[in-house]
């Protein structure tokens, strides 16, 4: 049988229909397990590898007896970015992060500023664990129960910002898109065996020598303001682990500090 990739050929959205269609013997296969199979297979070898027939293989099914329960390949994708959606924790929330179903109480400050903060880490730590996903999420946002846990929890987060839902609803989506845009450099960097701050020093280091050419007054005085700043930086972290460690802690801070920045630029009343 020939794999069906068009989402609009399943007829609605799978989230909408009963676990499997059709009258007959209780299901064989959850949604769940049928997602954990795809997802071991895009781990280890890419979402390329995920078809109807190697997860019916995985499962120690054939691909017929799959089809009803999934549709599409688009629908099998959808099921695995809700499944890693789940290792979503939203225990660092503060007080407004109640609501949905994929965690606990949170324990933060609850200021709205810090909770989208810790929904951005998670969010990027999942498409680090599994960069399959940036590719899945590129052309479209599989929306499934576990995504709209996230959005009601943002939406929690920004609730006593005295602001339009539309601006919301944007920041929110602007959220999404700058993690999505922060972990596939990541992603891209580890690919080729370097992290994000080893790829910025070569790329200081080319804009330096630039620089120094005379043609760009702009550019070297950005440069040693930058240079400037990062030496207080280092001082100050100067106690902390070096080697590997550092560099985490580095793109960490970067990603922190980009995330804080367009948020307080698109939010701040």
């Amino acid at each position: 049988m020939g794999e069906v990739t068009s989402a609009g050929a399943a007829g609605g959205s799978i989230w909408l229909r009963p676990q499997r269609a059709g009258r007959g013997p209780a299901p064989e296969y959850s949604r769940s397990r049928i997602a954990a199979a795809a997802v071991a297979l895009a781990d280890a070898e890419g979402l390329a590898a995920v078809t109807m027939r190697a997860v019916a293989v995985a499962l120690g099914t054939g691909p017929a007896s799959l089809y009803r329960y999934v549709q599409t390949r688009d629908e099998l994708i959808e099921l695995m970015a809700d499944e890693v959606n789940g290792e979503i924790s939203y225990v660092g929330l503060g007080g407004g992060g109640g609501g949905g179903g994929g965690g606990g109480e949170g324990d933060g400050g609850g200021d709205w500023l810090g909770d989208l903060l810790v929904l951005a880490r998670e969010s990027h730590g999942v498409y680090l664990r599994h960069p399959w996903l940036l590719e899945a999420v590129a052309s479209h946002q599989p929306i499934g129960p576990r995504a709209v846990d996230y959005l009601e929890r943002a939406l929690a987060a920004l609730a006593g910002l005295d602001l339009d839902n539309q601006v919301k609803f944007e920041a929110i989506g602007v959220l999404g898109g700058l993690v999505q845009q922060l972990a596939r450099m990541e992603v891209a960097q580890r690919s080729v065996g370097r992290s994000v701050p080893q790829w910025q020093q070569t790329q200081a280091e080319y804009l330096a020598q630039v620089a120094l050419g005379g043609g760009h007054p702009q550019l070297a005085a950005a440069m040693t303001a930058q240079a400037q700043a990062q030496a207080q930086a280092q001082a100050q972290t100067q106690t902390q682990a070096v080697g590997a460690g550092s560099d985490a802690a580095a793109a960490e801070s970067q990603f922190d500090r980009i995330i804080r920045r367009v948020l307080v630029g698109l939010l701040q009343p």
